[in-house]
């Protein structure tokens, strides 16, 4: 029998799809519903390995531990990682299938509906419900012929739907009538209701607002959310991409993390909430410097050299700040790096800032798998790797120990005198191995997952519930 779904749509990018969508797959669980989450597909650099294989986009990874399941492959079956060259990286059912541009990616539209439809079957034959998150507006009119993940996979998988939009930015009045008045006649027919997300204040001043949606729209208001800072999720692009510090730098642990062009997995550094991001060479001192990981650390790496960020890292680096690489950033620290099958970039060989005795060599075939660790201190972590390429010591290290030791008994990373190397993403979303390596305390609970208050979060304020969730 398949399973009943529901679909998450929004106004616009960062409208609070995701939270809406990761809160009902909680609230459902809770009530007993056997629950998966699907995003046909996902545009984002922030991803995550999965068990089954590959990668899928970190929201879906937050859906799924929602649900109570291990992220699947099938819940996110394309992932477009972008290069910033106008070409995107198009991962398909966790694995890399081709780089496209955004014409040749349409021009692939029937292979990739028939992946799409194909995952979608897979959860709904083995879960009672299936909730469904769009990707930025469900009323882009000109994309609509090439629709895989929004209006017009509803109509194929006869979804009921419901609309998010954010009134944090303004202009929601217009952003929700004008969205249900673009609604093809079936469209409408599988339409639900709508929600207003981010609201601050007193709600109660948004009721005859309610009421002028509904009568513009002939749909009812599912539910006025307010604005909750208390949860963090996972940001899936740049427009969610937190860059400004929100607290005072600790003594002694003043930090820069240096915004590449095709920076991945920036959700490494959410605990960091001191940290300055910059993108040219600031005024200010530093303690330590971290470089993140990469799309395209050649590339990067020479764009790091234009705007004359090498040498200021190895300024700071002599005046005793400490370096730190994660990935594609571990990659820049060693002595050169190599690209012979162009894989990553057109430009085959470069030489790394040659503070580790390393060098790496650009491969094929990508490494995706999910690691418990342990550093030299006995923190014990989670962690997971997501690269191209390989990266070994020169010589057999003298005055350099791992960064972890794996769980499989093997080896991560490389630390030196004051720089620091590793493949592990997700390293720095540890309290523990914060606090180890930045030499402050990191706050436990400062940034966690607490998917049951994000069900109570919804069940206090949405309305008829039974209308529109599965």
């Amino acid at each position: 029998m398949s399973a009943r779904a529901l679909f998450v749509g929004g106004t616009s990018s960062n409208a609070g799809k995701s939270w809406v969508a990761t809160a009902i797959c909680a609230s459902l669980r809770r009530r007993g519903v056997r629950v998966a989450p699907f995003k046909a597909q996902n545009m984002s650099n922030n991803s995550f390995p999965c068990r089954d294989g590959g990668e899928i986009g970190r929201a879906q990874v937050a859906q799924a531990q929602a649900c109570g399941l291990e992220p699947a492959n099938a819940m996110n079956p394309i992932l477009l990682k972008p290069n910033g060259d106008g070409t995107s990286q198009v991962v398909v059912r966790g694995r890399v299938w081709k780089t496209l541009t955004a014409r040749e990616y349409y021009e692939q539209f029937d292979v990739l509906l028939a992946e799409v439809l194909a995952a979608y079957d897979e959860l709904a034959n083995e879960y009672d419900a299936i909730v469904i998150e769009g990707a930025g507006s469900v009323s882009e009119l000109n994309l609509r012929q090439h629709d895989l993940v929004n209006l017009g996979l509803v109509t194929r998988v006869q979804s009921p739907w419901v609309l998010v939009a954010d009134i944090e930015r303004g202009g929601v009045f217009a952003s929700v009538v004008g969205t249900v008045s673009l609604l093809t006649p079936e469209e409408r027919g599988l339409f639900r209701g709508f929600l207003i997300n981010k609201f601050r204040g007193d709600r109660s001043l948004f009721e005859s607002g309610a009421a002028l949606l509904e009568e513009k729209t002939g749909a009812p208001c599912l539910g006025v959310f307010p604005h909750a800072g208390d949860f963090t999720l996972d940001a899936e692009d740049s427009l969610a991409l937190q860059t400004m510090p929100t607290d005072q730098p600790p003594p002694g642990a003043r930090i820069a993390i240096i915004r590449l062009p095709c920076l991945s997995n920036a959700t490494d550094f959410r605990l960091l909430t001191w940290a300055d991001w910059i993108d040219s060479r600031p005024s200010a001192d530093y303690d330590f410097i971290i470089l993140p990981g990469s799309k395209q650390t050649i590339r990067d790496l020479a764009w790091l050299r234009s705007r004359g960020l090498d040498s200021w890292i190895l300024e700071h680096h002599r005046r005793g700040a400490t370096i730190v690489g994660v990935c594609g950033g571990f990659q820049m620290l060693g002595r050169e790096l190599t690209d012979a099958d162009g894989v990553e970039s057109s430009e085959r060989h470069a030489e790394g800032l040659g503070l580790l005795p390393v060098s790496t060599v650009i491969e094929t075939t990508k490494t995706t798998r999910v690691r418990r660790a342990r550093t030299p201190g006995g923190v014990e972590f989670h962690a997971y790797e997501i690269h191209l390429g390989s990266t070994t010591a020169d010589a057999p290290p003298t005055t350099s120990t791992p960064f972890a030791l794996l769980d499989d008994g093997s080896c991560d990373g490389m630390r030196g005198v004051r720089v620091i190397g590793t493949y592990l993403h997700g390293c720095f979303e540890s309290a523990d191995v914060c606090s180890e390596v930045f030499g402050v305390a990191v706050p436990a609970d400062r940034g966690r997952r607490d998917y049951l208050g994000l069900a109570d979060w919804l069940e206090r304020d949405y309305r008829e519930p039974a209308r529109w969730l599965p």
